[in-house]
């Protein structure tokens, strides 16, 4: 109970770091996916959409995501 005061969130709580998951890694909520794979994918050429396909947990958040929002920069 104690690393959850500890949780920060960004992007409208899609984003979160707790000292207890990957030792406060961001991460997307839900997983333990680090943010930066995301941004490893889209600077290697991928696709938003290859990115979501290769990792189940992660989803579009609708239009005010964050996730949505990069794709949208990068197509």
């Amino acid at each position: 109970m104690g690393n959850v005061a500890k949780t920060k969130t960004a992007a409208a709580g899609l984003v979160v770091s707790n000292p207890g998951i990957l030792g406060g890694t961001p991460v997307f909520r839900g997983t333990r996916l680090p943010v930066l794979t995301l941004f490893d994918y889209l600077a290697d050429g991928l696709t938003l959409d290859y990115f979501l396909e290769s990792f189940e947990g992660v989803t579009r958040a609708g239009e005010g995501g964050a996730a949505p929002r990069l794709g949208k920069d990068r197509r």
